[in-house]
C-alpha cells in the first residue's frame, strides 16, 4: 500500500470517529516552540543523515561516592580524588581544575563556564588555565540553566552556538573540538530527542564556516524544571524519560540530577544513577548513535528546530553577539518572556504537571512575578507556584 493510499484512510477514519470533516483543527496540538507538528506523517520531505556522537557509548556519569569505585566508570569530581584509575572524570569545580594533573589511565572534561552569564563577560584568565590543561575537552558551555530558566529549545541551541562563536573570536576556530555542552533535558520527550539532533546539525553547521568538520560533546542531564518537592515518584518518572531521550538522541554522556529536589539520601543518589543503568543494561540505548533517525515525526521537528535556532544564532551575530545582548538585558529579556508564557500554561493548565496542577490540583501560593526577573537568568521550577 502507498502513502497516497494510507493518508486518505486515515482521514476518513477519523473524520468518521470524530463525526467532523474539520479534523485538522481539532487534532492539532499548541507548542510554545513555533514548530508545526501535525497529527499524522506519511513521510519526510527531506531525510537527515546519521547523526553521530564523539563517544562510542553514552557514559553513564555519577555523583562520586567511594562505594562506587569499582562499579562506575564515569564520576562528576568536585572535590579531588587520587585514588581513581581508568575513570572517565567530569570537572565540576573551577578551583579544582587547577591542581588536577591527569593520569594517563583517565580522560578527564571539564563541566566548567567560563561565560559570566550577568556580566557579559569572559573569564579569560580561567579559560587559558582549562586550555592548558590535558583533559579531553577543556571548556564548557552551560545551556542546562537556560534550559532551567525557561528558554525555549531553539533559543537553548542559538544561544550555545553564539557562546561557541565568542570563543572562536578570542581563541580561534580550533577550540570548537575542545568545547563539552551541558544541556538539560526536559520533559517534551520527543522535542527533547530533536533538540540534541538539531544541535549537532548546526553545531556541524557552525564548524563548517570555518573549514572545519566538527560534532559537539554533549552531556546531557536531567532537567530541574518540571520537578517538584511533594512529588517524588513522579519526579523519578519524569527524569527517567529524559535520560531515554538523550540516550536515543546520542548524548555521549548522561547524568541524572536527584529526584528529590533540594534534597539528597544516599538511596535516592543510587536510585538516581541506577535509573541509567537500568536504560543502558536493559534497553541497550546508549551503544547507538542515531537511533530515532528514520522518524518522520522526529526527522522533521529535527529540522524545524534547527533551521529556528540556526535563524536566531544569525540574528545574534548581527545584533553584536552574545555578550554584547548579555550586557544589554536582550538574551536576559528573551528568557524571560518565553519562561512567562511557560508559567502562564502551567498555571492554566495547559501544561500538565501530575500532582501539582492535576491530580491533585494545588493552589497557586507564589505569583509569576515573584518567580521572574526581567534582567536575571535564574532556574525556576514550574512547581515552586504552587510550593
Amino acid at each position: 500500500m502507498s502513502n497516497t493510499d494510507i493518508l486518505p484512510n486515515w482521514e476518513k477514519l477519523v473524520k468518521k470517529q470524530l463525526k467532523t470533516e474539520d479534523i485538522y483543527s481539532i487534532l492539532k496540538k499548541e507548542n510554545l516552540e513555533g514548530i508545526d507538528v501535525k497529527p499524522f506523517y506519511s513521510e519526510v520531505q527531506k531525510p537527515l543523515a546519521n547523526l553521530p556522537k564523539v563517544e562510542e557509548n553514552t557514559h553513564l556519569v555519577a555523583t562520586y561516592h567511594e562505594s562506587l569505585e569499582e562499579d562506575v566508570f564515569a564520576f562528576i569530581l568536585d572535590h579531588n580524588v587520587e585514588t581513581l584509575e581508568q575513570k572517565t572524570l567530569f570537572v565540576n569545580n573551577k578551583d579544582l581544575a587547577g591542581h588536577i594533573s591527569p593520569q594517563e589511565e583517565d580522560q578527564y572534561f571539564s563541566l566548567i563556564d567560563v561565560f559570566d552569564e550577568n556580566e557579559g563577560t569572559i573569564d579569560d584568565q580561567l579559560a587559558k588555565e582549562l586550555l592548558s590543561k590535558d583533559f579531553k575537552r577543556n571548556i564548557c558551555i552551560d545551556i542546562a540553566l537556560h534550559q532551567n530558566a525557561g528558554a525555549a529549545i531553539y533559543q537553548q541551541l542559538g544561544f550555545a552556538l553564539a557562546k561557541a562563536k565568542e570563543l572562536i573570536e578570542v581563541y580561534g576556530p580550533e577550540i570548537l573540538n575542545k568545547l563539552i555542552f551541558r544541556i538539560a533535558v526536559g520533559g517534551n520527550y520527543f522535542f527533547e530527542m530533536a533538540k540534541l539532533r538539531a544541535f549537532k546539525i548546526v553545531f556541524n553547521q557552525l564548524s563548517k564556516e570555518y573549514g572545519l568538520n566538527e560534532i559537539p560533546y554533549i552531556f546531557a542531564e536531567t532537567s530541574l524544571r518540571n520537578k517538584a518537592i511533594a512529588d517524588n515518584e513522579n519526579n523519578l518518572i519524569r527524569s527517567t524519560l529524559e535520560l531515554a531521550s538523550a540516550m536515543i538522541a546520542g548524548a555521549d554522556a548522561v547524568f541524572s540530577n536527584n529526584y528529590l529536589v533540594n534534597r539528597s539520601t544516599d538511596i535516592s543518589e543510587e536510585i538516581s544513577f541506577k535509573q541509567q543503568i537500568v536504560l543502558a543494561y536493559e534497553s541497550i540505548i546508549n551503544v547507538f548513535e542515531d537511533a530515532s533517525n528514520g522518524s518522520y515525526y522526529v526527522e522533521d521537528i529535527t529540522r524545524q528546530i534547527a533551521e529556528k535556532a540556526w535563524t536566531l544564532f544569525v540574528e545574534i551575530e548581527e545584533a553584536g553577539g552574545y555578550l554584547a545582548l548579555i550586557k544589554q538585558g536582550i538574551i536576559q529579556k528573551n528568557i524571560y518572556d518565553q519562561a512567562v508564557q511557560e508559567q502562564k500554561w502551567v498555571e492554566e493548565g495547559k501544561i500538565k504537571l501530575i500532582g501539582v496542577n492535576l491530580y491533585p490540583k494545588l493552589e497557586v501560593k507564589r505569583s509569576i512575578a515573584d518567580l521572574y526577573k526581567e534582567k536575571e537568568i535564574k532556574a525556576v521550577r514550574w512547581a515552586e507556584m504552587f510550593e
